[in-house]
């Protein structure tokens, strides 16, 4: 992880957050001392896709026999 100043941050924040999509990380520091991450938050933002694969899908016959498949 790459260290940067708070003047440098501010100076290039555009440039940082274009290397941040791609996948790097810095550690933003006042005085040496490190305040802050600037990292991607792609897969923390990415919404869930709920039935995706409704209707693709078949339980076999014989698991379904067990009783382990609901329907809804």
């Amino acid at each position: 992880m790459t260290t940067i100043n708070v003047h440098q941050a501010k100076t290039h924040l555009s440039r940082l957050l274009e290397q941040v999509q791609g996948g790097r990380q810095f550690l933003i520091a006042r005085a040496g001392r490190p305040v802050a991450r600037l990292v991607p938050l792609a897969d923390a933002v990415r919404p869930k896709r709920l039935g995706l694969l409704k209707g693709r899908l078949r339980v076999p016959e014989r698991l379904a026999a067990r009783g382990g498949s609901r329907r809804g």
